[in-house]
């Protein structure tokens, strides 16, 4: 999860096969925000109503298999590619992409180091 500017706010680590979605109600609710970006991915009603509950407003397209389309703002939404151009700065260190480290402990490590100097800027 990342912040207005691109910044990293939260992470978490999940297996290889596991979707991103699953954690992503954890994520939410660990950092406090008011308006919450993502894709289709993440559109579901549970997801939806997390955010509700915290007082967010969640900018998510509808996924296409949704029968009732959930309107969002086009124009806030286009602000996504701040998260990712995120990816794509942690992507560039290649201990980071292909995910050398063996133990979870290490990965989360290396992980927190590239969050760590995209807040420094380095």
């Amino acid at each position: 999860m990342v912040d207005a500017l691109g910044l990293p706010v939260a992470f978490e680590i999940t297996e290889g096969q596991r979707h991103d979605s699953r954690p992503a109600t954890e994520l939410a609710t660990r950092a406090v925000t008011s308006c919450l970006l993502a894709d289709k991915a993440y559109d579901s009603d549970d997801f939806r109503e997390t955010l509700k509950v915290q007082g967010c407003r969640g900018i998510i397209p509808s996924n296409g298999s949704r029968s009732q389309k959930v309107s969002y703002d086009k124009q806030l939404y286009r602000a996504r590619s701040e998260i990712e151009c995120t990816f794509n700065l942690l992507k560039q260190a290649r201990r980071f992409a292909t995910r050398y480290e063996k133990t979870l402990r290490n990965y989360a490590a290396v992980v927190a180091l590239g969050c760590a100097l995209l807040w420094l800027r380095i």
